[in-house]
């Protein structure tokens, strides 16, 4: 009973640490996503004296992926009230060429005032609208909300690897006095420890096993389709083989590398 006390909390630990990586995995596979869906919508106008030509335009900031001029019609048709056909005509040629840029992903602020700088710095441009207040308002909530599923991935980390540490020495107290008997007949500390670091290999192996099954069940449930779907985005909540590989891996490496402390640091003491 104590045994499966001491594997239940092990495998709960691991599962816990798991469980936080793959929480910040997919809050950073949703930001990305949602970086994309903007960049898709996100634009900037921009206003020019005389035609440019797209192959110019694209030249000035590589962030610039495609540009279409905007048709003055529609600002024509506010402003008509009676004007003939041949005013119209002379509007259209006085007034300035307006152009609707797409980038090739949603930039940062600092990209942003690279991109306006560039552009204003050409010639034949005079104004450039990059709507840069609700854009840096969006991008710093995206980044506050990375920052604050990070800390709590880490916090979570931190505080579960000490348990798992505790955890381990309780399990070389109980078995100390096996430990030195078997010392005394001149076993090596990897035999002497043998036992510790099967507990820890078989428990991170128990919580991945653990841990594929309920992300697995997880990411096939419509309800996270469907919230993921409102948003706009298509995010793997769960990849089978990258994601099990890394949980796998992340467990069986932060147990055996607990383990080995522990027992160096009770070869010191011996």
């Amino acid at each position: 009973m104590k045994s499966f006390k001491n594997h239940l909390s092990l495998v709960i630990a691991l599962l816990s640490i798991l469980f936080s990586m793959q929480i910040f995995i997919v809050a950073d596979r949703s930001i990305e996503a949602y970086k994309v869906n903007l960049a898709n919508n996100y634009s900037v106008i921009i206003v020019s004296q005389k035609n440019i030509k797209e192959k110019d335009i694209l030249s000035i900031n590589k962030m610039i992926e495609s540009s279409s001029e905007l048709s003055a019609d529609n600002v024509i048709k506010r402003l008509n009230s009676g004007i003939n056909t041949k005013n119209i005509e002379l509007l259209k040629l006085s007034l300035p060429k307006f152009y609707k840029l797409q980038l090739s992903k949603y930039p940062t602020p600092m990209q942003i005032k690279k991109i306006k700088k560039d552009l204003l710095n050409t010639r034949n441009i005079i104004k450039v609208e990059d709507f840069s207040h609700s854009h840096d308002t969006t991008y710093k909530l995206l980044l506050l909300f990375k920052n604050v599923v990070f800390l709590f991935s880490l916090v979570v980390f931190v505080v579960t690897t000490l348990l798992i540490f505790k955890e381990l020495r309780i399990w070389q107290f109980n078995h100390s006095e096996r430990m030195s008997i078997m010392r005394l007949f001149g076993a090596p500390v990897w035999l002497r420890s043998a036992v510790l670091f099967r507990l820890a290999i078989v428990d991170a192996i128990i919580a991945s096993i653990l841990a594929f099954i309920i992300f697995s069940y997880v990411s096939s449930l419509s309800l996270v389709k469907d919230y993921f779907s409102n948003l706009g985005i298509d995010v793997v909540v769960f990849d089978i083989v990258n994601d099990s590989a890394l949980l796998f891996s992340s467990a069986t490496a932060l147990s055996i590398l607990l383990a080995s402390l522990i027992v160096i640091g009770h070869k010191e003491e011996v």
